[in-house]
C-alpha cells in the first residue's frame, strides 16, 4: 500500500490525514475518503509518505478521481501559504477555494473546450442561401469569418445547431477548438495619460510588477484595464479581473461583452448558480476561459497561462472576509501576480493608505489619472453644508430638497446617499423612552415599514412592528432616524410626478433587479435614485449629476481609526458618480460636524492631502502601514466568559511573546452581542511582521489545545473591522 497525505475539511492545524491507496496518486487529485463514517472529499495533498502511526488504523481511499484534471503545484502552493499566513487550516483553507461541486463526492463533468465554425472549402464554393431569407444568409456569412462560437451563431439564427448540423452533413462546415481569442478593436480612444498608464504596464509584461493606478472618478481606468488586457488577451495568456461587488459585475460584463465578445470568459462568484461556478472554475484551470471576473473568492481560482491580474476598487473593504478563512483578496492577488511573475494593476479613485504608502515609497509603481475620461466631463462642485442649526425635514435640509426639485425640473437625474437601508434606525416610546433592541445583538432593530417588520441588521432577527409599547403599553409609537425608506417616501411627496427609486439589499435581492434597473435608468425612467454603499462605487450613470449626502458624519463617531479613511473613501466614491458626461455635476454633503479634516479634503477633491496627513497620525502611533496588527477573538453566552478566556490564554502565553510585540486588551468589541453571544478581542500588534506571525503562532499553540466548546475563537491577521 502507498500512504498519502490527504487535506480535508477539518478544524485542525494541517488538515492532513493519512490514507492508503494501492498505487501512488499525484498531487492535486481529488479523492473520496471515509472520515467519522462519513464520505468526504479530500485532495492529495502527499503521496509516498511514510506514516506515524500504525498502519492497521489506516483507513484506505474510497475513490480516486484519477479521470479528472489535477489541481496545479500553484494552486496548492497558493492554499498552502494562505493557510499559513492567516493561521488557518490547512484542509479548511483548501476546502473554502473550492467551488461547491468539487467538494461533492462524486465525478464532476469535464468542460470541453468551446468549438468555433465556419465553411469549409467545399463551402466556400457553394450558393449562399438567397438574402430573401435574412437570417440563413446571415448566418453564412458570419460562416465565412475565421470562425464563430455557436453562441455568437445562435444570436444571429436561433436554428444555428439545426443548420450547422445539415451543413456539415454536406462537407460545407469545419469545427476547430481557437487558440487565439478575438479581440474587437476599442471604440476608445485613450487621452495621453491613460496611453501611458498602459504602456508602462505593458513594458512590465513577463515580470511580477505591482502598480497603483490612481484616477480621479470617471478618469477611465477601466478601459485602462481594456487596453492592457487586450494585450495580454492576444498573447494567449490569461486575465483574472477582481470586483469588490457582485453588483458591479452585470454593467462591466456588458462592457466586456462589447469589447471581449470573442474571449471565453468565467464569471466567479457568490450568485452564480453553482453548476455553472463549478464548470467556469474547471474551465479556468483548464486555460479554456481566458478572461476570469469575479469577486474576492475567484483569486483562488487556478489558472495555468497566468498574465494580468487587475484589482478594481482595491481600496474595498469588501476584499476582506470576515468569517471563517480571513483572507485579503487584494493581498493574495499581489502574492500570486509575483507567483507567476506577472504584473498586477490596483485601481482606484481612493487608494487604500496601505497601496499609496507602497506607491510613494517605490514599492509600487504609480501611474496617475488626472483627467476625466469623457472630454466635456469635469469634477463635480462640492459643497459641505452645516445642519446642526437647521431644521429637517426626515433628514433633508431646505437647501436639498430645493436642489432636488430644480434639478427634477431642468431634466437632469439625482442620487440621495443614505448608507441606511429600512424605514428608520429604531422605534422609540415618547411616554417612557423605551427603544426596542435586538433581542440576539446589542443593536437596535431597524423598522422596514412596507414589510410591518423590525430587523436586526446583523442577525437578520426579525419580528412585526408591536402595537404597543411593552414596558408602558403606549400605543402612539414613534419611528426615530432615517432610513432609505423613509427617504423614498419623502421623495414620493415632495416630488409626486419623479420616478423615485430604492436602491439597497432589501430591493436587489433577486439576480435580474440590477439588470432591470440599468434598463430603466438607460430608458431614461428614473429622476431620483436612493441608495446605500452598493451605489457609491463603479456605476456610471450618464445623466446622474446631482448628489446629496445625508448624516455623513455618523461613522465619525466610532472608535475605529480607520473611520476616517472609509468615510473619505465612501464620500469621493459617491460624489464622483455625479457629472460623468456633459452636464456639470454638483455634490451636497449634509454634516454636523464641517470643521472635521475629512470634509476639508472632500471638498477639494484632494486625496494626497487626506493621504498625507492620514499617514502622518498613524506613524505616530505605528499603526498600518507602519505597523502590523492581528486580532484574536473570543465568544461565549456571556461577554465574561469571553473575556475570562482571553484573560486565561494570554496569562499562559505572556512569558514567551517576543519584546517587539505589544499587546492590547482583552476588551468587548465595538458591537459586543451578535446572534446571542457575546464578544471579546485582543490585539496583538508590532512593527515586525515576523515577531507579530511567531506571537500568533504562540496564542494558537494554547488555543488548539483549548476544548471548551462553551467558547468559540478566532484570529484575524491584517483586521479592517474593529
Amino acid at each position: 500500500m502507498i500512504y498519502h497525505h490527504i487535506a480535508l475539511n477539518v478544524p485542525i492545524s494541517d488538515g492532513l490525514f493519512t490514507y492508503a491507496h494501492p498505487t501512488a496518486l499525484p498531487q492535486g487529485c481529488r479523492v473520496v475518503v471515509s472520515f467519522r463514517n462519513k464520505k468526504v472529499v479530500g485532495i492529495v495533498w502527499a503521496s509516498g509518505i511514510t506514516p506515524d502511526i500504525d498502519t492497521a488504523k489506516i483507513l484506505p481511499i474510497q475513490t480516486a478521481f484519477t479521470d479528472e484534471p489535477l489541481l496545479p503545484d500553484n494552486w496548492m502552493a497558493l492554499l498552502a501559504f494562505t493557510a499559513r499566513y492567516y493561521h488557518y487550516p490547512l484542509g479548511q483553507a483548501v476546502s473554502a477555494a473550492l467551488p461547491l461541486g468539487l467538494k461533492e463526492p462524486k465525478p464532476v463533468a469535464i468542460p470541453q473546450p468551446p468549438l468555433f465554425y465556419s465553411l469549409s472549402q467545399a463551402g466556400r464554393e457553394q450558393t449562399p442561401p438567397p438574402q430573401r431569407f435574412h437570417k440563413q444568409y446571415a448566418l453564412w456569412q458570419a460562416l465565412l469569418s475565421d470562425g464563430q462560437s455557436l453562441a455568437a451563431l445562435k444570436k444571429i439564427h436561433a436554428q444555428a445547431p439545426k443548420l450547422l448540423e445539415s451543413w456539415a452533413a454536406e462537407g460545407w462546415i469545419q469545427a476547430n477548438a481557437a487558440d487565439m481569442p478575438l479581440i474587437k478593436p476599442s471604440e476608445h480612444r485613450l487621452n495621453a495619460e491613460q496611453q501611458a498608464a498602459s504602456e508602462a504596464v505593458q513594458t512590465a509584461f513577463g515580470s511580477f510588477t505591482p502598480f497603483l493606478l490612481y484616477g480621479i472618478t470617471g478618469s477611465g481606468k477601466t478601459e485602462v484595464y481594456f487596453d492592457i488586457a487586450a494585450k495580454v488577451l492576444a498573447a494567449g495568456k490569461q486575465v483574472l479581473f477582481l470586483l469588490p461587488e457582485i453588483n458591479l459585475t452585470p454593467q462591466l460584463l456588458k462592457r466586456v461583452q462589447a469589447r471581449f465578445g470573442g474571449v471565453p470568459t468565467a464569471v466567479l462568484h457568490s450568485q452564480t448558480a453553482s453548476g455553472r461556478r463549478t464548470q467556469d472554475y474547471l474551465r479556468a484551470m483548464l486555460g479554456q476561459a481566458k478572461l476570469i471576473i469575479g469577486t474576492r473568492l475567484a483569486v483562488f481560482t487556478p489558472l495555468p497561462d497566468l498574465g494580468l491580474v487587475v484589482v478594481d476598487e482595491e481600496h474595498d473593504g469588501s476584499f476582506k472576509q470576515d468569517n471563517e478563512l480571513r483572507y485579503q483578496a487584494r493581498d493574495l492577488a499581489i502574492w500570486r501576480a509575483k507567483q507567476e511573475n506577472c504584473p498586477i494593476v490596483l485601481g482606484s479613485a481612493t487608494p487604500s493608505l496601505e497601496s499609496w504608502h507602497k506607491a510613494q515609497s517605490g514599492a509600487y509603481r504609480l501611474q496617475t489619472l488626472t483627467e476625466r475620461a469623457h472630454t466635456a466631463a469635469q469634477l463635480p462642485q462640492v459643497d459641505i453644508l452645516p445642519i446642526g442649526r437647521l431644521k429637517l425635514e426626515n433628514g433633508f435640509s431646505p437647501q436639498a430638497l430645493k436642489l432636488l426639485q430644480t434639478n427634477y425640473q431642468q431634466g437632469g437625474m439625482s442620487l440621495v446617499y443614505l448608507n441606511r437601508r429600512g424605514f428608520a434606525p429604531a422605534l422609540f416610546c415618547g411616554e417612557c423612552g423605551h427603544t426596542f433592541g435586538c433581542p440576539r445583538c446589542s443593536a437596535k432593530m431597524v423598522l422596514h415599514q412596507r414589510a410591518r417588520q423590525l430587523r436586526c441588521h446583523h442577525c437578520d432577527f426579525r419580528q412585526p412592528v408591536p402595537y404597543a409599547c411593552p414596558e408602558c403599553g403606549n400605543q402612539d409609537l414613534t419611528a426615530v432616524g432615517q432610513g432609505t425608506q423613509r427617504i423614498e417616501e419623502t421623495l414620493r411627496a415632495w416630488l409626486p410626478q419623479a420616478s423615485v427609486v430604492r436602491v439597497d439589499r432589501d430591493s436587489t435581492a433577486h439576480q435580474n433587479d440590477w439588470a432591470d434597473l440599468y434598463r430603466r435608468i438607460a430608458a431614461d425612467e428614473v429622476d431620483i435614485l436612493v441608495g446605500t454603499q452598493m451605489l457609491s462605487k463603479g456605476h456610471d450613470f450618464a445623466r446622474l449629476n446631482l448628489v446629496i449626502v445625508l448624516n455623513a458624519d455618523g461613522s465619525l463617531y466610532s472608535a475605529d481609526f480607520r473611520a476616517p479613511e472609509k468615510l473619505f473613501a465612501e464620500l469621493m466614491q459617491v460624489s464622483g458618480r455625479a457629472g460623468r458626461s456633459d452636464t456639470a455635476g454638483r455634490v451636497l454633503i449634509q454634516t454636523r460636524l464641517p470643521e472635521h479634516p475629512v470634509f476639508a479634503a472632500v471638498k477639494a477633491q484632494d486625496y494626497r492631502m487626506f493621504a498625507e496627513n492620514e499617514l502622518a497620525e498613524r506613524r505616530l502611533f505605528a499603526m498600518p502601514p507602519f505597523g502590523f496588527q492581528t486580532a484574536i477573538r473570543a465568544d461565549a453566552l456571556n461577554i465574561g466568559d469571553a473575556l475570562q478566556f482571553l484573560q486565561d490564554i494570554q496569562a499562559v502565553v505572556a512569558p514567551l511573546m517576543p519584546s517587539e510585540v505589544s499587546v492590547f486588551g482583552p476588551a468587548p468589541m465595538l458591537m459586543v452581542r451578535l446572534a446571542e453571544r457575546e464578544r471579546a478581542q485582543i490585539f496583538l500588534e508590532s512593527v515586525s511582521r515576523k515577531a507579530l506571525h511567531h506571537a500568533v503562532g504562540l496564542w494558537l499553540q494554547v488555543l488548539q489545545q483549548y476544548r471548551d466548546h462553551k467558547i468559540r475563537w478566532s484570529v484575524d491577521v491584517d483586521p479592517v473591522e474593529m
